[in-house]
């Protein structure tokens, strides 16, 4: 169990990793208003219905678990011990949120709420853009009531997006609608549908056209390939306009996963091969390193399976896995992870020991730690790492002791992994950008107190941004002259190395998550 809480702990919080501050949606204070509303909407008071077996079950769990993601702050993360969402709680949410339960969700409707899901929350300002152009007016769409919305934004993206049966689409949402909230709620889902489905097949979609300014472009882009307008300006700016849309195309595809085979307790990959295909998953061998596998479907029947629970495998991309090959753990080593969780770094460096050294995992957050600590001994390499419950900024102030090599995979904006985490883009604001950046340069001048002479200071993170990656290695440079670069060249292939030696992976140049490393080496 420890293994799968590490594995949902790294699909949702690898890109949040002690973030300043609360990156929470501002939620309005009024309430909420949609039409032949009658008085404020509270599901959860409402008195449980009887099983209601005339509702589609993925559609029920779909609009309830986007609720819980964009107004609870839970994470789009669909899989438990069994791969099925929560577990047995899934329709409890449903049942305290519309009031009764569905049938239980089977295979094919665990893959539709993932997709559906997923879909809807990458694609939210798109499908807003169009649900608020079918309105009477702006207001009715700025104060429709979130439940409401939910059932739309599912009905835009399934015929918009996913080419189902429109009808039978409009059908099932407006069912969906009525016995959810009321009949008026229902005729107005109708409505909105049927002049989408309408439109539609005219070919006629209400869609902005990329023209005019710089800015009124940013925002027809933001709009057609569904990502903050900040984020487009940023990446147009440092990208260009053809390889920013390039990298939104890719956030929006529905990703692929790798799976590391545990070399630290024995498991080679041709033994985990073995197992994928007596499952039946497709799969293909990592380019880039000889313990990886990736696979595109099939991840729920892995996780059924227990390939995770056994310690079998874990789930990493291949981009972390190549920073650990800039690290290059040798056996014998005294090796800092600073930032540690959720840990998948950690155990990749232990297994690297082959029994010889140490890796010493800190983090601020305690339970992620004790999490971390129960995975490795799932790995058998729990004898190689030992956890430190700590602040590296105070930890690196009140000891002096000193290591052969310190990772600081730091927390970060994430924009390298937006096609894995599709609710990250709406939680990131512009000014976010700013309080990270200065956290960054806190934390590598307090691991650069960490690292011996002759040693490595390894700076990583999970963005492509260049503020967040050469700007604080430049910065720090020139704030510790006693560290100087050591290029990756001989550590990783070369489309992987930039002109200044770092480490970068492109997620449209390499189909792997966005990422990037420095090796920084102290003066003797």
């Amino acid at each position: 169990m420890a293994q799968l809480l590490s594995f949902r702990v790294y699909l949702s919080a690898e890109t949040q990793k002690a973030s300043p501050g609360s990156f929470k949606r501002t939620q309005k204070t009024q309430k909420p208003f949609s039409p032949d509303r009658r008085g404020p909407v509270a599901p959860s008071s409402r008195k449980p219905q009887n099983l209601n077996l005339e509702v589609s079950p993925h559609r029920a769990v779909s609009a309830v678990r986007l609720m819980r993601i964009e107004y609870g702050g839970a994470f789009a993360d669909l899989l438990n011990e069994k791969g099925k969402g929560s577990g047995s709680n899934e329709m409890g949410y449903v049942e305290r949120t519309i009031g009764f339960r569905t049938r239980d969700l089977d295979d094919r409707d665990l893959r539709l709420v993932t997709d559906v899901v997923g879909g809807t929350i990458r694609w939210r300002r798109y499908l807003d853009h169009l649900i608020g152009s079918l309105c009477h007016n702006e207001r009715t769409f700025r104060n429709m009531e979130p439940l409401l919305l939910q059932i739309l934004r599912i009905g835009v993206y399934e015929i918009i997006k996913r080419d189902m049966p429109p009808y039978a689409v409009v059908d099932e949402n407006v069912r969906l609608a009525k016995v959810a909230l009321r009949p008026g709620a229902g005729d107005f889902v109708n409505g909105i549908l049927r002049k989408l489905v309408s439109l539609k097949e005219k070919d006629a979609l209400p869609l902005p056209k990329v023209e005019g300014d710089d800015r009124a472009q940013a925002r027809a882009l933001a709009t057609l390939h569904s990502h903050p307008v900040w984020m487009v300006r940023r990446w147009v700016k440092y990208l260009g306009l053809d390889e920013a849309t390039k990298l939104m195309t890719w956030n929006n595809n529905d990703p692929g996963f790798s799976l590391r085979a545990n070399t630290g307790r024995g498991i080679a990959r041709s033994d985990l091969v073995e197992r994928l295909n007596s499952l039946k998953v497709p799969h293909e061998l990592s380019l880039h390193l000889e313990e990886f596998v990736r696979i595109k479907t099939g991840l729920q029947i892995v996780v059924q399976a227990g390939l995770l629970k056994e310690g079998i495998c874990s789930v990493q991309d291949e981009s972390a896995g190549l920073i650990v090959s800039v690290v290059k753990p040798q056996p014998g080593e005294r090796i800092m992870d600073a930032c540690a969780a959720p840990g998948g770094k950690t155990l990749f460096m232990a297994s690297c020991l082959k029994g010889q050294g140490m890796i010493y995992a800190m983090d601020v957050n305690e339970g992620r730690l004790r999490i971390l600590g129960e995975t490795a001994k799932s790995h058998q390499v729990d004898g190689l790492i030992t956890t430190i419950h700590s602040d590296l900024r105070v930890f690196a102030e009140t000891n002096e002791v000193q290591y052969d090599k310190v990772l600081l995979d730091a927390p970060c904006s994430g924009l390298g992994v937006l096609s894995k985490r599709a609710d990250l883009r709406w939680n990131r604001k512009l000014e976010d950008m700013v309080e990270l950046t200065k956290l960054q340069d806190e934390l590598l001048d307090s691991a650069s107190k960490l690292v011996k002479h002759g040693g490595v200071l390894i700076y990583s993170t999970c963005s492509i941004d260049p503020e967040e990656n050469e700007g604080r290695v430049e910065a720090f440079l020139e704030r510790h002259p006693e560290f100087s670069i050591d290029p990756v060249t001989s550590l990783v292939p070369s489309s992987f190395v930039t002109s200044q030696g770092f480490f970068l992976s492109n997620p449209v140049k390499h189909s792997l998550d966005g990422a990037f490393a420095a090796r920084l080496v102290r003066a003797l």
